[in-house]
Order: structure tokens, then sequence, then C-alpha cells
């Protein structure tokens, strides 16, 4: 398929709390380096800022990021504000906060709660804003409850630093611990065609009762995770790309977009032609028969 002129509303549009965002976003985790955080080489500065700029000429209105989206030389949260600072008034940029990197790249000790406004902090310097559109609390192993971290999190929403909420890494328990504190506008959870998961199947079904947006991490990635886009696709995955004369990539960010009208895609990357097959994938129409095959794959990866 051609995507040279397809562009991010194509994948159609849903709201984050009041802010509408097309379905097709673009991860920020990839910006950095050939793979994340501390795998890989740095990213040339000047093609990440190239990407960013791309995806807002292909009407991507949707950001995600974090502030421990960093490699020895590039941060996600520096490349995003460079390049589109002052930002466009429809832009929402999503961050997450929780999880903690030192300046050597090495993971330390996750936020407690009192630690979250520094976080948050952190991700309001570095872009440059006095708000964040959507901040989303990533819960970590070792915390069984999301009550208190995110109870400080509503506290800084109260404040006028966040306008909404969202959670990641959860479970449907914990997704209703969060609701009973603030609303949430979605939840980050990993979800891929080649990985089953029956919580954030039941997660999958319950925002969409509830509302709110659900929004898969590593759909393209896989198993390979942050190291980048796998290459390990189902003999299914590429019949159905040959048959839409796609890459098995974009087949991945379709099928995941056909999970329901609330389902974001996230795709990252730092290569300016990726990006634009990534966006194409929004005007994939998988039919009927294509959904069936395609979802009995994920049923036998199991």
């Amino acid at each position: 398929m051609s995507s040279q002129t397809i562009t991010a509303d194509a994948a159609g549009t849903w709201k984050l709390g009041d802010l509408p965002v097309h379905r097709l976003g673009f991860g920020a985790m990839r910006l950095t380096g050939s793979a994340a955080f501390h795998h890989g080489t740095p990213s040339d500065r000047a093609r990440s800022i190239a990407v960013l700029r791309k995806a807002i000429d292909l009407g991507v209105n949707h950001i995600d990021t974090a502030a421990f989206y960093f490699s020895s030389l590039r941060s996600a949260n520096e490349l995003i504000n460079s390049a589109l600072a002052p930002y466009p008034d429809d832009l929402v940029i999503v961050t997450k906060v929780g999880p903690y990197r030192a300046y050597d790249g090495e993971w330390g000790t996750s936020a407690r709660p009192e630690d979250l406004r520094g976080h948050v902090e952190e991700n309001l310097r570095q872009l440059g804003r006095d708000h964040l559109d959507v901040v989303n609390l990533r819960r970590m192993p070792q915390y069984d409850s999301i009550a208190e971290h995110f109870g400080a999190l509503a506290e800084l929403r109260e404040a006028g630093l966040i306008r909404h909420l969202g959670i990641s890494n959860v479970t449907p328990r914990h997704l209703a611990e969060a609701r009973a504190i603030a609303p949430v506008v979605c939840v980050q959870n990993r979800y891929a065609l080649d990985r089953p998961d029956p919580d954030s199947d039941e997660l999958l079904r319950i925002c969409s009762e509830q509302g709110i947006a659900f929004v898969p991490f590593y759909a393209v990635a896989g198993e390979a995770a942050e190291r980048g886009a796998t290459t390990a696709h189902d003999e299914e995955v590429r019949t159905v790309a040959r048959a839409h004369r796609a890459s098995p990539a974009q087949i991945r960010i379709a099928w995941t977009l056909h999970q329901g009208p609330h389902v974001l895609a996230i795709p990252g990357t730092g290569n300016p032609g990726h990006l634009a097959e990534n966006v194409a994938a929004g005007a994939i129409r998988l039919t009927d028969e294509e959904l069936t095959r395609l979802n009995r794959t994920r049923r036998e990866a199991g």
C-alpha cells in the first residue's frame, strides 16, 4: 500500500478525557537510539527531530513519552521540546511516572508516593510545559496496590499540574482501585498479536464498557520489547500483509486498532520512512475472515 498521502486521521479519533486524539499516535521511546534506554547506539539528533516534525505533518496529535526515555546522548522529552515547541494547540503529550533511571542509565528504586511530584515536575521542566496533559502511573511489580501512588497523582491533578490521569502495567483490580480515587482516561498495558494475556483481554473489555482508552505498548515490537520491532512474524500475518500490500508491522498495528474504537496505537520509530508506514497502517481495514485468522494465531501463541 502507498503511504505517501495517508495521515493519522484515517485511524479515527477518541477522547482522552476532553482531549480528542487520532487513534494512531506516536511512541517516543525509540527516538533516543537504535534500541530503547541503554540498548543500542544513540540516535542522530537532527533525524529524531525530523521524525517528530514529520509526525505532526502527518496528523499525529498524540505523543507518548517519559522522562526516563533517554540514552547516553539523547532525551526523548528534550527532543520533543526542541522539535515541537511552541506546541500545536491540538497536540496531546502523555507522560508516565513511577520508574526511575539514574543519569548513568541504570534503573533505580521506583518512586514512592511522595516522590511523584518530583517526577511530574521533571517532565514539566524537560517538556517546557506548565501542566501535563495526561500522566500515566506505571505500576512497578513490587507494589501490589496503586492507591497511595495514584492518590498522590490525584492531588497533583487537583493542584493543576496534571489535566488527566491514566495507569499502566495493571490488572482489572488496579483499575477499580484507581477509579475509586479519581477518573481514569486511559490504561496502557503490554498487548500484542502474538502475546495472549487474560488480564489485558479483560481490561480491554472493561475499558470499552467504561469509555476508557486502552493503549497497548510493544504491539509492534512483540517479544523483542525495548530492543525494537520483532521480525518473528507468523505466516498468517505475512499472508494478510501480502493481501494488503503492506508490511507485517503494519498488519500488527491494524490488528491492534481493530480491537475496538477505544484502542489507541502508539508505534514508535526513529526512521522517517517507518513513521509514514506506521501512520498509513491506520487506513488498513481488515476483513472479518482476516481477523478470525489473526485471532486464531494469537490463541495458538498462548
